[in-house]
């Protein structure tokens, strides 16, 4: 197989990716998305279960073209380079709770990996509690890994098995395109759309599609993952993936300021929840889990685009564990958090504990 050289693996390619995903990020704010949310991949899969009805939260219920675009860039990017490799079989019904719980602990915080960012280059103060439990739980987890941590190997699949997932995403392109969108309703066919609340707030269909195609396609050649960059300085010292992490931050920050989208401070800041105590443990969870299933959920999105069905399996997983944090009440909302959301945020801890400890070399 012919090799080429990747630029977008160099550090020099990273950083242009980290600065391209922030301009983007902060570019489908200004065309219609959720302010500090241009990109959220927990946010926005929980608004892709609700428009396929897997929950009825009215005000979150949108077919993110965003998502669709995400995988299928990234399965564009691995047959063009000759990186698509069918896999899975590692301990599948584990990555599927692991999913879930980080949909849910993502939730309480009210954004993922991603959305810490952007809220932070967006002044939301809030989003610091989210980043320290973030590091906390990506750190509990390279606790485990220098253990001895691993949900198994996986094995090679036949070549359908690793299309199912961009299949699907390919299906609900076409099917928002058979089902658009009609202004002031709350149904189209079979789809489901809000009429207010963040879910009814989002870029023209197109150009959310593109955007999400071009993160899909750059994050696979680069590798970038927001829980790998601080995976890799907390085990390694290495700043690889960190410098686009940080590359990220710096774009949508100068955006941010340059379109006088920045607002310093805890007040009034968009689709955020005020309990800070809780931020961070809902981060500690979503962060731990993420550490175990190998990836963030954008991560996670791009390796089942490459044929990963370990992968597939944990996206699934989080679309249905998002469904339950709304169907539940374990969802946080712009006025706090209920005891649903304490409890679930605690349970899910302490399964990502458990799974952690006895898939350890030390606790076999």
């Amino acid at each position: 197989m012919k090799q080429y050289f990747n630029i977008l693996s160099t550090t020099t390619g990273i950083v242009v990716v980290g600065l391209v995903f922030g301009i983007l990020a902060v570019l489908l704010q200004q065309a219609g998305n959720p302010g500090n949310m241009g990109i959220c991949v927990v946010c926005f899969n929980r608004d892709i279960a609700g428009a396929v009805g897997l929950h009825r939260a009215e005000i979150v219920q949108y077919l993110r073209p965003e998502i669709m675009g995400m995988v299928l860039g990234a399965f564009a990017a691995a047959m063009l380079f000759g990186e698509y490799k069918p896999r899975g079989g590692s301990a599948p019904i584990t990555r599927f709770f692991l999913g879930a719980i980080a949909g849910i602990g993502a939730l309480v915080f009210l954004g993922c990996p991603w959305r810490v960012i952007l809220r932070l280059a967006g002044g939301d103060a809030h989003a610091i509690f989210g980043l320290v439990g973030l590091i906390t739980g990506v750190g509990i987890g390279t606790i485990f890994f220098r253990m001895g941590f691993s949900l198994g190997r996986s094995q090679n699949q036949g070549k359908i098995s690793g299309l199912l997932l961009p299949a699907l995403m390919l299906g609900l392109v076409a099917l928002y395109l058979a089902d658009p969108q009609v202004i002031g309703e709350l149904k189209s066919g079979v789809l489901f759309y809000s009429i207010k609340g963040p879910g009814s707030q989002h870029a023209p269909f197109i150009f959310s599609l593109c955007a999400g195609l071009a993160v899909g396609f750059l994050a696979q050649r680069s590798r970038f993952c927001t829980m790998g960059a601080l995976r890799d300085v907390i085990l390694f010292n290495q700043w690889y993936l960190a410098l686009g992490f940080i590359a990220m931050f710096a774009a949508a920050l100068v955006m941010n300021l340059s379109l006088g989208s920045f607002h310093w401070g805890f007040e009034n800041q968009p689709v955020a929840q005020p309990d800070d105590l809780w931020n961070f443990m809902g981060m500690v969870t979503a962060g731990l889990a993420f550490a175990l299933a190998g990836g963030c959920p954008g991560r996670q999105l791009f390796m089942a685009g490459e044929g990963d069905n370990d992968a597939a399996v944990f996206a699934v997983g989080l679309i249905v564990g998002t469904a339950m944090a709304h169907n539940f009440g374990m969802a946080s909302s712009t006025a706090g958090i209920g005891p649903h959301g304490m409890a679930a945020t605690l349970a899910g801890l302490g399964i990502c504990l458990f799974v952690g400890f006895f898939n350890c070399k030390r606790g076999a």
